[in-house]
């Protein structure tokens, strides 16, 4: 989905827009009353995680995902299932440098055929609201610097489902510092046995960006979060140019940026993600920053997901 969020969605107060759009919640409640209907299918061949959201896109899903892999394929024969979106290649790509990917339109599809290959561990990408399938495990994300934005759901907030939702899952993680006591306390309320944990961003070439002063562009689910890890490693950035989620670059859009940077006499710097969406012949002299996460409590963690493999 290519959008740019809306920022009356994370507020902490409501606003007019909040309100006016607020009827429109009822047309999802209608489609969660459908599926209500449909009993999720349990897979016993195999074990199942999912790794989702209830607050649309920028969560630190995808990192997540891709964390879980590379250390549980040390153990399990492990795969990852992917909803195939066209505008989530970008994703797709970054997962397959280490793990084996099904992209498939249907995740119960991918999850057929995974099985067929006889994976032993599958980790899904999304897909907390896919009711065709029970997951052994299901983690919600959030992101330190939004959360729950103003905990209204879609279209009137950022929320897919309401945050009481937190009852029928079996962890929270959260990208970022967590010092947001009260929506942690929040948290607790809804679930008092969920546990909580919460990683952070590192960068393994950080070093090379320091010298120079740069231009910075990004189209993620929060760009707030790539700000911030270019203020944490100390990266100079005169000019930051945001886009949708998801946003495939053109060549006018390149030539653009690259038009800004010459006159401000900036390099160029974006994400890995938004790296692998320019058009290979369009690449040259832009330089991506490259991250991955850190668990926090890793031991802990590491106990957490063992109750359920």
């Amino acid at each position: 989905m290519k959008i740019i969020k809306p920022k009356f969605w994370d507020k902490d107060c409501l606003n007019i827009m909040s309100i006016l759009l607020y009827p429109f919640t009822y047309i999802l409640d209608l489609k969660k009353l459908i599926n209500f209907f449909q009993r999720p299918k349990k897979y016993n061949q195999v074990k199942t995680i999912c790794v989702g959201n209830i607050y649309l896109g920028g969560t630190g899903k995808t990192p997540l995902v891709d964390f879980l892999s590379k250390n549980l394929k040390k153990k399990f024969k492990t795969a990852i299932i992917k909803k195939n979106y066209k505008a989530h290649l970008d994703e797709k790509i970054f997962l397959e440098q280490n793990s084996r990917v099904f992209f498939e339109k249907d995740r119960e599809l991918a999850l057929i055929k995974s099985i067929k290959e006889k994976f032993e561990i599958l980790i899904f990408d999304d897909g907390l609201q896919d009711n065709k399938i029970r997951y052994d495990l299901s983690i919600v994300c959030f992101n330190s610097f939004t959360l729950a934005g103003n905990q209204l759901r879609l279209p009137s907030g950022p929320l897919r489902e309401k945050l009481n939702s937190l009852k029928k899952y079996n962890a929270v993680f959260i990208s970022g510092n967590l010092k947001n006591k009260k929506f942690l306390k929040q948290i607790k309320n809804i679930n008092p046995k969920i546990p909580v944990f919460s990683g952070e961003y590192v960068s393994s070439n950080y070093r090379r960006f320091k010298k120079f002063n740069y231009l910075v562009f990004s189209g993620i689910g929060n760009p707030r979060s790539f700000e911030n890890t270019l203020k944490q490693y100390h990266i100079k950035f005169k000019s930051n140019l945001i886009y949708p989620d998801h946003y495939n670059y053109s060549k006018l859009d390149i030539e653009n940026i690259k038009r800004i940077a010459k006159h401000k006499k900036l390099k160029i710097l974006t994400t890995e993600k938004d790296f692998h969406r320019i058009p290979k012949k369009l690449r040259k002299n832009i330089n991506y920053l490259k991250i991955r996460l850190k668990i926090n409590k890793l031991l802990e963690f590491n106990k957490f997901l063992n109750k359920y493999l």
